[in-house]
């Protein structure tokens, strides 16, 4: 639809893989495209990670299990671009046709744009107890361990330090900078994952 209404025409494009699988059509219908270009006010488009997000409000909130296509209206009208606080909203969620693996990596997802969940890496001393000081590190900013996974075999250079990969459960993304803040002043060099989606 955003490529037809950019030119004007019914426009055919490639698609790729997307949580809204329901709406990654390679080509608008053309009776849709001159109704749409008709009434439609504005288009706005919408990324995995809001996609992902909205499926978990709607679960969270409305206990409602609905497909990316369905959740896709939630998404954009918690878009920042659009202003709508304060007015009265009408969203049509439709489908619920979400298998229940998928929807549990939608959720895991949903939770990782949310701020909710992060994961990083860092080099720590492989004696006995440099896995539990970053372990207290983290205990002490109220973040909780989902996994770790302590990597001994392709750590740095200096044997005497291994890589651990942690993924936390967190607040927000202000929770994830106080991580990052402690981490740093205990002296942990740490590489975060991209927690929010661009």
């Amino acid at each position: 639809m955003q490529a037809s209404l950019a030119a004007g025409k019914v426009t055919k494009i490639a698609t790729k893989p997307t949580l809204a699988d329901g709406l990654a059509v390679a080509e608008v219908g053309k009776l849709c495209f001159e109704i749409a270009r008709e009434l439609m006010d504005e288009l706005v488009i919408v990324d995995e990670a809001q996609i992902a997000t909205a499926i978990l409000r709607l679960l969270e909130h409305e206990k409602t299990v609905v497909e990316g296509a369905g959740a896709a209206s939630l998404a954009a009208a918690m878009s920042k671009s659009l202003d709508l606080a304060g007015k009265k909203v009408v969203l049509l969620l439709c489908g619920g046709n979400i298998d229940v693996t998928t929807l549990s990596k939608v959720i895991e997802r949903g939770l990782a744009a949310d701020g909710r969940l992060c994961r990083f890496t860092a080099s720590i001393s492989d004696r006995p107890g440099g896995l539990a000081k970053i372990a207290a590190i983290i205990a002490a900013t109220g973040a909780s361990v989902k996994d770790i996974n302590h990597d001994r075999n392709f750590g740095p250079a200096d044997v005497a330090n291994v890589n651990v990969n942690i993924v936390l459960e967190t607040r927000d993304f202000e929770h994830i900078e106080q991580i990052k803040t402690a981490l740093t002043t205990a002296g942990v060099v740490a590489k975060f994952g991209l927690e929010r989606s661009s």
